[in-house]
C-alpha cells in the first residue's frame, strides 16, 4: 500500500480535475479512431510499395501539381506533409495552448513535469543518434531530430488497444507529452531545417495571421455559432497565412501551429480553468478534428511510410546503416531514459514524491510508450535527407521498427497495471454521490510540483 505523503509535502503526477479527466477521456476515443486509421494506411503503402505495382505507387507520389509561380507546384507526397500536416499541426496548437489556458496544466506546479519530460524526451534521443553516427559524417548527422516526437495517435491506439485503465494524470501526461514533443519538433524544423529563409514572405505572412488573431478574438461568439463562417472567413486566412509561410522557407507546417495559437480558449474571461464553457478552440477543434484524423494525417502515413524494403536481405542491410541504428537505439532506449531521468532529478531537485496513487513502473510504462514516433519523424526524415536516399529508406524502416518495439514493450507493462487499476477505477466509480462526480476528485488537492 503506498505510503501517503506528509502533509505540506509536494506530489508529482497527481490526480487532475474531473472535468479534465472528462476531457481526456474523449480525447483518446477521438485519437483511436485515428490511430487505427494511420495503421490501416501504413500498411497500405508498404504492401504496395512492396508488390510488382510499387511503380505506380512511387509514380503518384512524385507526381507533381500546383503553381509554380506560387512557389506551390509541389508532389503528391509534398502536399501531404507541408499541406494536410498542417490541419495536424493546428490542432497541435489549439490543444497545447486548451493546457495552458484552461485546462489543468494552467498551473505551473503541474506544467512543469511533462514540460520537463518532453526536453528530457527529446534531448537523449538527440544525443543517442549523434553518438552512434559521430563517425557517419555531416550527411548521417542531418537526421538527429527524427527521433525526437511521440505520434499521438498511435500512442493513443496502443493505449486502447490493452484496454488501460490508467490513472487520468497519467494519460494527461502522456497526451501533454506528445504535444509537446511535437511543439519542440516543430520549433526545431522552424529553426535547424528552414532553408533560404525569405523575411519579405514573413513580414507579408504577418498580415493575414494577424487578421485571424484578431476576428477570433472580437467575435468568438459569431464564429463559434454561425460554422459556415468560419470556413468562408477565417479559413481563407489561415490558407493564406500557410502559403506566404510555405513560400518564405520556413516549413509551412509551422504556420498551423501558429494560427492554433491565435484561436481564444475561453467562453469568458471571468470562467478560468477546466469548468469553463467550451470557446472556439473547442469549437474549431471539434470541426477539424475529423478532418486531421480521418483524412490529412492517413493521407500524409501513405505517402510518407512507403518503402521498398527489399526482402530480408534488404532489411538486415538497414540495420547495417548507423542512422538507422540510431533512431531505433533513440526511441526504444532514449525515449524513456530521457522522461525518466527528468522526472526523477525533478523529484530529486523539489523535495517532491511521486503521487501515492502511482508507481514508478506506471511511469516507465508511459515513457517507454512515448517511443512510438512516427508522423512527426516521417516528416523530419523527409526534411532531413534526399527523398528515396539510402538515409531516407532506411530511417523509415527503423522509425517503424523503434515504435513497433516500443508499443509492444509499453503494452507488456501497462497490460501488467491495467487490472490492478480496473479495480481501482471501479471502486472510485461506485463511490459517486448523487452529483455524479467521484468522490476522490472532490477531496482537497494535495501541492503539486
Amino acid at each position: 500500500m503506498a505510503t501517503p505523503p506528509s502533509p505540506g509535502q509536494k506530489t508529482i503526477l497527481g490526480r487532475g480535475s474531473y472535468p479534465e479527466f472528462l476531457r481526456i477521456n474523449e480525447l483518446l476515443r477521438k485519437e483511436t479512431v485515428g490511430g487505427i486509421l494511420l495503421l490501416v494506411a501504413t500498411v497500405a503503402a508498404l504492401v504496395w510499395a512492396n508488390s510488382p505495382a510499387a511503380d505506380s505507387y512511387f509514380a503518384i507520389r512524385d507526381f507533381q501539381i500546383g503553381i509554380e509561380a506560387l512557389h506551390l507546384n509541389l508532389s503528391i507526397g509534398h502536399w501531404a506533409s507541408d499541406g494536410l500536416l498542417a490541419i495536424f499541426f493546428f490542432l497541435i496548437g489549439l490543444e497545447l495552448k486548451r493546457e495552458f489556458v484552461a485546462g489543468d496544466l494552467r498551473s505551473p506546479a503541474r506544467a512543469i513535469v511533462p514540460i520537463a519530460a518532453a526536453f528530457g524526451g527529446v534531448a537523449v534521443p538527440a544525443l543517442i543518434f549523434v553518438i552512434v553516427n559521430l563517425s557517419a559524417g555531416p550527411e548521417a548527422l542531418r537526421g538527429w531530430a527524427i527521433p525526437t516526437a511521440t505520434d499521438i495517435a498511435f500512442a493513443v491506439a496502443v493505449l486502447a488497444v490493452i484496454s488501460s485503465h490508467l490513472p487520468s494524470a497519467l494519460r494527461i501526461f502522456i497526451l501533454t507529452l506528445a504535444v509537446m514533443d511535437d511543439l519542440i519538433a516543430i520549433a526545431i524544423i522552424a529553426f535547424f531545417y528552414s532553408s533560404d529563409v525569405q523575411v519579405p514572405y514573413l513580414l507579408w505572412m504577418l498580415l493575414p495571421l494577424g487578421a485571424f488573431a484578431f476576428l477570433s478574438h472580437r467575435f468568438p461568439k459569431f464564429f463559434a455559432q454561425h460554422h459556415l463562417a468560419a470556413w468562408v472567413i477565417l479559413l481563407p486566412l489561415g490558407i493564406v497565412t500557410w502559403a506566404l509561410m510555405h513560400s518564405s522557407g520556413v516549413h509551412a507546417t509551422v504556420a498551423g501551429v501558429l494560427l492554433g495559437f491565435m484561436v481564444p480558449v475561453l467562453r469568458s474571461k471571468k470562467n478560468g480553468g477546466p469548468d469553463a464553457g467550451p470557446g472556439l478552440a473547442e469549437q474549431l477543434e471539434h470541426r477539424f478534428r475529423p478532418l486531421s484524423t480521418g483524412f490529412a494525417v492517413p493521407v500524409f502515413a501513405f505517402f510518407a511510410a512507403g518503402v521498398a524494403l527489399g526482402g530480408w536481405e534488404g532489411i538486415s542491410r538497414t540495420f547495417t546503416d548507423s542512422v538507422a541504428i540510431g533512431i531505433a537505439a533513440a526511441l526504444v532506449i532514449g525515449k524513456p531514459l530521457g522522461i525518466m531521468l527528468t522526472t526523477w532529478v525533478l523529484t530529486k531537485s523539489t523535495k517532491a514524491t511521486l503521487d501515492p496513487s502511482l508507481k514508478w513502473i506506471d511511469v516507465l510504462g508511459v515513457a517507454v510508450l512515448a517511443g512510438v514516433g512516427f508522423t512527426v519523424s516521417l516528416l523530419v526524415n523527409d526534411l532531413s535527407f534526399t527523398l528515396g536516399s539510402e538515409h531516407h529508406d532506411h530511417a523509415k524502416v527503423a522509425v517503424l521498427a523503434g515504435s513497433l518495439v516500443s508499443a509492444l514493450l509499453a503494452a507488456v507493462l501497462l497490460r501488467a497495471r491495467n487490472r490492478h487499476y480496473r479495480q481501482v477505477e471501479e471502486l472510485e466509480t461506485a463511490d459517486a454521490d448523487q452529483d455524479g462526480v467521484p468522490d476522490v476528485y472532490q477531496q482537497e488537492p494535495r501541492a503539486t510540483s
